[in-house]
């Protein structure tokens, strides 16, 4: 071999070190690329635990279920379960609502529908996604209280539909809920 310049012994040396590190590299690459993809399933973030109730998978839902609207959905049964602004998290002050709607649900054979709502404040998209968030968490309450998952179905109206139409905080306070719909 030719003898090199000084500057060449530096560039060897960066070139050895290359070398002895690059299957390093490439074996870190292939483990934390996969990582980082999509999983399947789908999302199960977002403050919703996903199809989950203490860990354990809830049934499918029907597609295509009886719509909220239906002339043989009785929408005033039950009081509406209230939320904080930007939340699902169903208050303590809420409990009693979840348990009376429970009980009516392991007394027999009933199926329900539970639809959520928001304010006006938000995009359309939030404001949907933040209605089927706060329909999910009444659901996995119901579920968690003893309900039957096959016995509930959930949408979302998000902003459609305001309880109120006004634009101020006692009207927003009204608008942010979840609605149960009996089945007749």
């Amino acid at each position: 071999m030719l003898a090199l310049p000084a500057m060449n012994s530096k560039f060897r040396c960066a070139l050895t070190l290359v070398r002895q590190f690059s299957p390093l590299v490439v074996l870190l690459a292939l483990v934390l690329i996969p990582a980082c993809s999509p999983k399947k399933g789908g999302d199960q973030s977002a403050g919703n635990t996903g199809d989950y109730v203490n860990g354990t998978p809830l049934s499918d839902r029907p597609e295509g279920g009886t719509s909220f609207m239906s002339s043989n959905v009785d929408r005033h049964q039950f009081q509406p379960i209230s939320f904080a602004f930007d939340s699902q998290v169903i208050g303590s002050s809420e409990n009693g609502k979840i348990q009376q709607i429970a009980s009516f649900l392991q007394q027999g054979r009933s199926q329900i529908i539970i639809a959520g709502f928001t304010d006006e404040r938000g995009t359309a998209e939030y404001n949907r996604g933040l209605g089927e968030r706060r329909a999910e968490s009444v659901r996995e309450a119901l579920i968690a209280s003893g309900a039957s998952a096959q016995s509930i179905q959930t949408v979302s109206f998000g902003a459609d539909m305001p309880a109120d139409p006004s634009s101020n905080e006692e009207a927003w306070a009204k608008n942010r809920r979840a609605e149960i719909g009996v089945i007749k």
